[in-house]
């Protein structure tokens, strides 16, 4: 969805190169660990068939609202989210002026998320602190922020991401998996969003293709679902994680089809 800020991470830029390459076994070991968490549980669609619908999981009587960043120029999701559910979607995204769409449970502020406050800044702990007064713990998060989700994620206490039933976050920039440095970065984001939060669905965004590199396969750009752990008896499938899941569209209808590769989920 949206690009949310002018700079971008340093890992995005094209100059960016791998100088320090870790062993291969350690990049496995993550893909092992993420594969240990995904759960079968039972999901709907929310969005639409292309960029911007997602797949949750079935749960969503009692969500108290939704936060959105990165709105850009699709807002189909918050949009069902909204009309279809009953429930406020806050939005935020300094890169367009409004979100595309009209409606009376949208409420969004022009700045960009990331690891501080200030400005057109502000960080996710402090916009749900403004957002959610009352603390309310059944929230939905839907973040695709270009890359700045790894700030977020790192500055962001687990006590604030445990407000959220479930999240949907894009992941970028991830054929820089065997970049040392980028690999601690992301042991470090997951195994915070591990502690809480079991993965109830993986979808790799065909818009950048997949890397192959000694041995791994990995999709540069991949949006996850996560469950809360508590959450997970109440919707869980009977069956097992099956991928594609038979309600996946492709992101971009231009584009060639891509599948997670089976070393991520079998």
């Amino acid at each position: 969805m949206g690009i949310t800020s002018i700079a971008r991470p340093y890992f995005l830029h094209r100059g960016y190169m791998m100088q320090k390459m870790c062993e291969p076994d350690l990049v496995l070991s993550f893909i092992e660990r993420f594969k240990s968490k995904l759960v079968p549980v039972d999901l709907i669609r929310i969005g639409g068939d292309a960029d911007g619908g997602y797949l949750v999981p079935d749960d969503m009587q009692g969500i108290a609202s939704c936060f959105s960043p990165g709105v850009d120029y699709t807002a189909t999701f918050e949009n069902a989210i909204a009309s279809d559910y009953g429930i406020k979607c806050f939005m935020a995204d300094a890169s367009v002026e409004k979100p595309p769409l009209d409606n009376a449970l949208f409420e969004f502020d022009a700045k960009f998320l990331g690891a501080r406050d200030g400005g057109i800044n502000t960080t996710l702990s402090s916009w749900i602190a403004q957002k959610n007064p009352e603390n309310a713990d059944d929230m939905l998060l839907q973040m695709d922020i270009e890359g700045f989700e790894y700030d977020v994620l790192v500055e962001t206490p687990s006590s604030v991401l445990r407000q959220f039933r479930t999240m949907i976050i894009e992941f970028h920039a991830f054929d820089k998996l065997f970049d040392r440095e980028f690999l601690r970065l992301a042991n470090s984001v997951f195994e915070k969003i591990y502690k809480d939060f079991s993965i109830a669905h993986v979808h790799p965004n065909n818009c950048c293709g997949i890397a192959r590199h000694r041995g791994a396969e990995i999709p540069r750009v991949f949006e996850v679902t996560f469950i809360r752990n508590d959450r997970v008896s109440g919707c869980s499938a009977s069956g097992p994680v099956v991928l594609p899941h038979a309600l996946d569209r492709k992101n971009l209808a231009s584009e060639p089809d891509i599948v997670m590769p089976d070393m991520w989920w079998k």
